[in-house]
């Protein structure tokens, strides 16, 4: 289990104005900000659980990972993680936790995959029988047979990220942290890791904390997200949940022959072409089966669908809610 509570940090940034002439006056009076990255963040994750933890850039994401990772020290608060304070025990903490950061790596960039596997394996002194498993199950279900022989620079981004994942589970992490995990990957590629995911967690239980601004991402592996903006929890809930609480509007995407529809109360259009109409419907003032009627009497409906508030509209209307 991780517990969050009144976590806060801050940090103390140089500034200067531009031009040589502020550089020197710089190095005899550096002037300097705080930034408070953190404040008050508090919140609990149950084993077993995905959690999306999103918020625009520089609300403090990364360095809330990086505290549950134990790579950063707060200024205050308690944070727990299966019973150990992270940068205090680090040793024995990082043993039960796995990290990719899609913008760093953990391979070396010049020997093959295979070797910087073995070199994990070292590191975190894993017997020789648990390895053997781990990797034979990851190389199958990642796909990395062709390119564990490979050096890490001869990858491509896909590849690499899939090798990343691999080697931040090769210990049997019981906690899995993915900041940016699809960063730059292709279609194929970012499906091949979201189902690895899934089934990560399906089968051996591993609790998984995903940050990221794609949300398709969030849509596909998490079912609780929460919200930082500008250092602080703003909401904390289920996606289906957010989705109503953000909005109960629906979109009518109608393909047909004749001539245009007419439009009713409550209906508004999004886009419109030759045969095809996507409009919104608000259903405080004409339902869904009524605005299928109205558009379907008028014209020869060749296809007709229905879909809620994406999760990408949801997440910028709560942007704009909270102004972050």
């Amino acid at each position: 289990m991780i517990v969050l509570e009144g976590i806060n940090k801050s940090f103390r940034v140089a500034k200067r104005q531009a031009g040589f002439g502020q550089a020197v006056k710089a190095l005899v009076a550096r002037e300097y900000q705080t930034i408070q990255a953190l404040q008050d963040v508090s919140f609990t994750i149950n084993d077993g659980e995905m959690v999306g933890y999103i918020g625009p850039n520089g609300a403090g994401k990364s360095t809330t990972i990086k505290i549950m990772c134990g790579v950063l020290t707060p200024d205050g608060g308690k944070c727990e993680i299966n019973g150990r304070t992270p940068w205090r025990e680090r040793i024995n903490h990082v043993r039960e936790i796995g990290v990719v950061f899609g913008q760093r790596t953990q391979l070396w960039w010049d020997v093959p995959v295979c070797d910087s596997f073995e070199l994990i394996k070292d590191i975190y002194g894993v017997d020789d029988r648990q390895y053997a498993r781990n990797l034979e199950e990851l190389t199958t279900l990642l796909d990395l047979t062709e390119i564990l022989k490979t050096p890490a620079r001869s990858l491509s981004l896909g590849q690499r990220m899939r090798c990343e994942l691999a080697a931040s589970l090769l210990h049997s992490p019981k906690i899995l942290f993915l900041d940016e995990p699809t960063i730059g990957l292709d279609a194929v590629s970012k499906i091949a890791v979201r189902e690895f995911i899934k089934k990560l967690n399906a089968e051996r239980g591993t609790t998984v904390i995903l940050t990221t601004h794609d949300m398709q991402d969030i849509e596909a592996l998490t079912e609780r997200i929460i919200l930082i903006g500008k250092g602080k929890i703003l909401l904390d809930g289920s996606l289906q949940e957010l989705k109503r609480r953000s909005s109960d509007r629906k979109t009518v995407i109608l393909e047909y022959l004749g001539n245009t529809p007419s439009l009713r109360d409550g209906m508004y259009i999004q886009e419109q072409g030759p045969g095809r109409l996507v409009v919104h419907v608000e259903p405080g003032v004409c339902s869904v089966s009524e605005a299928i009627a109205h558009l379907s009497a008028q014209v020869e409906v060749l296809d007709i669908s229905v879909l809620g508030i994406s999760a990408e509209e949801m997440v910028a209307g709560l942007y704009r809610e909270y102004k972050i």
